[in-house]
């Protein structure tokens, strides 16, 4: 999958992770300071991403630095992806 239809896939389960329309991203927006995300809405993210990608997040992966940005997150996804064989 390409960098930019996983971004996409970010701004789809923000907008339901957020319970707002989510738009004018880019990847360096920050997940927390500019969206407002928190703690409950990150775990749903991540199980949005989880059903929408078929990818499995183990928590014991997961990093801060992970939700720092947009870009960091594509990343973290991207990888996930390599190590599933469906990228």
């Amino acid at each position: 999958m390409e960098r930019t239809g996983i971004i996409e896939h970010i701004q789809q389960s923000l907008t339901v992770a957020l319970g707002r329309e989510v738009t004018g991203m880019h990847e360096t927006t920050m997940l927390y300071e500019d969206l407002g995300l928190e703690s409950i809405g990150t775990l749903e993210l991540l199980l949005h991403l989880e059903d929408i990608l078929g990818i499995e997040v183990d928590p014991e992966d997961l990093e801060m630095g992970v939700f720092h940005t947009v870009g960091s997150l594509a990343d973290y996804i991207t990888g996930r992806l390599v190590a599933t064989g469906t990228a």
